[in-house]
């Protein structure tokens, strides 16, 4: 999957832009503040409709201006389509090749796009919820089925914990349609969490390997906590009927798909607890190239990949050695303030931006 030209019309500090891109890499460098970012994240939004940022809708909209819009021309390995995002008054349109996509949800899983930056260290480091909302980003990328299940998981949750807290208050209520979202809850956790294992499963067949080539150590690996494990239906019914009288006194659904974690382990030993800071990153950089991987096996192409200011805090030696690990097939963005930390060999294979006010393409 390649982008080869973006139109930016008041999109952050972008007021009226366009740009064509390398097939293979790009860089994009310039002084802290001066838009590289914004450029990368661009993209991300034009794929996923969100920003990596976590930032509401509205901030993207350059000051004092009511509209913004992101359009770029993708192809994959057979067809190259024009992309567009609207943001205004609140709402998000989404076009392709200028027809309409009513629902965001059948939108998501057209572009793929794979991104590391530094705040990625919150993956390992922050609440379980942060890497829930990860792995359901990625997984909805390749499987639009996946999306709507957990759409509807949350709707179907949300109903349950509201039934739970009238119950806790009224005793009349009756359990059967306590039953019968129960039974809902358990039929779609199941499709998520087997969608989840298996795509836990494929990670672990390619992690240890990929940070074994960055650092020389294996042993790497991924374990899936869920309440789902190994799943059987009569054992699961059976845990929410044991726990229907906590959850009616918590007014929330205790247990389920919504609970799940995925730790990082090194030989046998949380890295969240026991590893360095820089274990971590190796482990969130050979994560997102597993990914790589694993999205061209399914998908039958590379996503696009982002690597947003990834060099801050590593070496020469392991930035280069990261970049050999990646496919030439795949279309790559770097943002860096330090472009002499990358290699003659790179370099002279990109397309090479320079950022101030404007871009300069050097």
């Amino acid at each position: 999957m390649k982008i080869h030209h973006l139109k930016l019309l008041n999109f952050r500090n972008y007021e009226k832009y366009e740009i064509s891109f390398s097939p293979n890499y790009n860089i994009i460098y310039g002084k802290n503040g001066s838009g590289k970012t914004n450029l990368v994240e661009s993209i991300y939004v034009l794929a996923l409709t969100k920003s990596f940022r976590g930032s509401v809708d509205k901030v993207l909209i350059m000051n004092n201006k009511d509209v913004c819009r992101i359009e770029g021309i993708i192809s994959d390995n057979k067809y190259k389509n024009n992309y567009k995002i609207i943001i205004k008054d609140g709402e998000k349109r989404v076009k392709v090749n200028d027809t309409k996509i009513d629902k965001l949800s059948d939108y998501i899983s057209k572009i793929s796009v794979v991104l590391f930056n530094p705040d990625d260290l919150r993956f390992i480091k922050d609440s379980p919820s942060v890497r829930r909302q990860a792995i359901n980003l990625e997984i909805s990328e390749i499987n639009n089925a996946y999306l709507k299940n957990l759409s509807m998981y949350n709707k179907v949750l949300k109903q349950r914990n509201s039934y739970l807290k009238m119950m806790s208050t009224n005793s009349n209520t009756s359990k059967e349609y306590l039953d019968i979202l129960t039974n809902k809850i358990i039929d779609l956790g199941e499709k998520i969490y087997l969608s989840r294992n298996k795509y836990i499963d494929l990670l672990n067949s390619k992690i240890g390997e990929i940070y074994n080539k960055i650092c020389g150590i294996s042993n790497l690996k991924l374990v899936y906590v869920s309440d789902f494990k190994d799943f059987d239906k009569a054992n699961i019914e059976k845990k929410y009927k044991d726990n229907v009288e906590k959850d009616i006194m918590f007014g929330k659904t205790t247990m389920g798909i919504h609970h799940d974690d995925i730790k990082f382990s090194f030989k046998d030993v949380s890295l969240k607890d026991y590893g360095s800071e820089g274990q971590q990153k190796n482990a969130i950089i050979a994560y997102k190239l597993a990914e790589l991987e694993i999205f061209n096996e399914i998908r039958g192409n590379y996503p696009i990949l982002i690597l947003d200011d990834l060099f801050s805090e590593l070496d020469r030696f392991k930035i280069n050695n990261i970049l050999k690990l990646i496919n030439e097939d795949v279309q790559t963005f770097i943002t860096t303030t330090e472009i002499d930390k990358i290699s003659e060999e790179i370099l002279n294979k990109s397309k090479v931006f320079e950022v101030f006010d404007d871009i300069k393409e050097g």
